[in-house]
């Protein structure tokens, strides 16, 4: 099980309904739960006003939002050029105004998916690995708070490291992944 965008959503809600055969362990990155929208019982969450502002944007000039998000996706005003190539950010934004217009408005809603009933059923070891800068999936609003809510969690937090964590800092992320793995 991964986490990055939907795939990961999908993995967590039926691990968590449907139980864990055939998973042995799971992996988050810059992982989304337990819950990101701001509520009277969900302090630590995110203004509802952010959402209702990305999805305006998205309407309004697309490809103009999705190079705002893809900066700070990559953190490029602190990696560009040395962890984050122009090409491979350019290759983002490819791939990024080419997928569908009205999945990237929708899928914004489901980033407002409660899981804090679901983690707790997890019953597989878990790796965490997620950057205490990420722009997009606030640390104190997601990841800070998993500990208490998977029983078996390994927590890597990545120092300055952006939402991609994969690409800006393999040197940290693939040790922990084949460490986790082989065990």
């Amino acid at each position: 099980m991964a986490d990055e965008g939907g795939e990961g959503h999908a993995a967590r809600r039926s691990a968590a309904t449907y139980g864990s055969a055939g998973v042995r362990k799971a992996v988050l990155m810059g992982a989304i739960p337990p819950f990101l929208l701001k509520t009277d019982e969900n302090p630590e969450g995110v203004e509802q006003s952010v959402f209702d502002g990305i999805k305006a944007a998205v309407v309004k000039d697309r490809p103009a939002y999705m190079k705002d998000f893809l900066d700070n996706f990559y953190n490029v005003d602190t990696f560009a050029g040395t962890r984050i190539s122009d090409q491979a950010w350019q290759n983002s934004f490819n791939v990024a105004v080419a997928a569908s217009a009205y999945a990237e408005y929708a899928c914004v809603d489901t980033w407002l998916t409660d899981f804090r009933k679901d983690l707790p059923k997890i019953d597989v070891p878990v790796l965490l690995i997620h950057g205490d800068a990420d722009r997009i999936l606030p640390y104190e609003s997601t990841a800070a708070r998993l500990p208490h809510l998977i029983k078996d969690l390994e927590f890597v937090t990545v120092k300055g490291g952006p939402h991609n964590i994969a690409w800006t800092h393999p040197d940290e992320v693939n040790p922990a992944l084949l460490d986790f793995l082989s065990r």
